[in-house]
């Protein structure tokens, strides 16, 4: 199936419909919002490394996911929108099976999420990607923005503010990619909304004392003014809505220190680094575990059935040699791409001085004392260069080994490929050349 072409033209359709059902009152779920949510959507699903029909899946239902938007009120969007992309996409040749699967990813989006496979875990996290960006205040004020136009009310900060808090508190991303890439920094974007609900908190206390305080000065006539002088005393100044804004202000300012340091950013990368190289270690290991078992498997049946007649049918044995060559140097290539290389196990004290050793591999440690280790571990964390050339040593190594794995698995299945083929034309050649007498 050639879906490129079927998902230019489902890109192509819900453009054109943004473009010709502008709203006003849609200042967050416009077609901007729907570009962002398939980046990420494309982001993560690359990650994964899904198959052109679950690629296309993804895709297709991050497009329509909100187009319902433009054709009724905001409750039933989901619906909507899955109906407007599985029209589409009849008639476009395309299985039911994967327009079902987009209908459910669209419906997976409706809050509270509830997503099953992959696919829709994927365009659930994508649809709430930004909270766990630098993104997020200016999409949620958006968000409040939208709400007010949408139903007509005015929604206090304090109030939209609570309601944001408990949806941060519930919300949790389905995918590991999203969880390790984005959680931190959605648990900061949820403390800094706790920060201005304290401070909030604060003021309207002050400013109920302040009221009551003004109420018994008013009673005497002539007074100091006593609002000033409350406002002082709780270290608060100028009026409740200056109040309000300059306390979050404050705590911007001191997350903005925090962010001149790259060490969290850091720990991430080399978090999901060596997640995607596990990955696909494992993605490895178990593509050799299959051609070693179908190999195994022809083997067993050449010897225990064709070998045992070979004269009988004497054309036929070049070719079942030749197959039987092909299937035990597959096995072999299988075996070299899975088999382990275990270092000596010990660092020198000259290794630690010269902080050449990775600590962080079982390889170079397993015949060490575990006081030995643990003084290596106290000196490495204890040198952030040391630390962070670790970590880098440790990426660039399971990159060689993840290298040497993937050729040997490469000429695996080209021996496997090849050799079969070779084998099948043998065996072809010699039935109906060579006949048996």
């Amino acid at each position: 199936m050639e879906y490129s072409s079927i998902l230019e033209q489902a890109q192509h359709y819900v453009r054109t419909f943004f473009d010709t059902h502008v709203s006003d009152k849609l200042y967050y779920h416009n077609r901007k919002h729907t570009e962002r949510v398939v980046e990420s959507a494309v982001q993560i699903a690359q990650h994964y490394q899904l198959n052109d029909a679950e690629f296309f899946i993804v895709k297709v239902a991050a497009w329509f996911h909100d187009i319902g938007y433009l054709s009724g009120e905001g409750p039933g969007h989901e619906e909507r929108g899955a109906r407007m992309a599985e029209s589409f996409l009849e008639g476009t040749g395309i299985d039911r099976g994967i327009i079902d699967s987009i209908r459910k990813c669209i419906l997976a989006t409706q809050l509270p999420q509830r997503a099953t496979t992959l696919v829709e875990q994927i365009v659930c996290d994508a649809d709430l990607y930004h909270l766990g960006t630098d993104d997020f205040p200016d999409r949620n004020k958006l968000m409040r923005k939208e709400a007010e136009a949408v139903y007509h009310k005015k929604i206090s900060k304090d109030e939209w503010r609570r309601g944001t808090i408990r949806f941060l508190e519930s919300h949790h991303y389905y995918t590991d990619y999203c969880r390790l890439l984005l959680n931190e920094k959605q648990k900061e974007n949820l403390d800094r909304l706790k920060e201005k609900e304290g401070d909030g908190e604060l003021v309207n206390g002050v400013m109920q004392s302040v009221r009551a305080g003004f109420h018994e000065e008013g009673k005497g006539g002539t007074h100091n003014n006593p609002l000033e002088g409350l406002l002082r005393k709780h270290g608060v100044t100028d009026d409740e809505e200056e109040v309000v804004e300059e306390k979050p202000e404050t705590a911007r300012e001191k997350k903005k220190n925090k962010k001149k340091d790259p060490g969290r950013g850091i720990d991430t990368v080399f978090r999901i680094t060596s997640n995607n190289n596990q990955k696909l270690s494992s993605q490895a290991d178990s593509k050799a575990h299959i051609l070693i078992q179908v190999n195994a498997i022809i083997i067993s049946v050449l010897l225990s059935l064709l070998l045992r007649k070979i004269e009988d049918h004497t054309n036929l044995a070049i070719p079942a040699t030749l197959l039987l060559f092909v299937n035990l140097i597959t096995i072999i290539f299988s075996i070299l791409a899975t088999r382990p290389h275990i270092p000596p196990g010990t660092f020198s004290k000259a290794d630690l001085d010269d902080k050449k050793v990775n600590l962080l591999f079982f390889g170079n440690f397993y015949r060490m004392s575990l006081e030995e280790y643990a003084g290596g571990m106290l000196i490495m964390m204890d040198d952030k260069d040391f630390l962070y050339g670790s970590l880098i040593r440790d990426v660039y190594y399971q990159g060689i080994a993840l290298g040497k794995k993937y050729l040997w698995l490469r000429w695996s299945y080209n021996v496997f490929m090849y050799g079969l083929i070779a084998s099948v034309m043998a065996f072809l050649i010699a039935a109906l050349f060579f006949p048996t007498k």
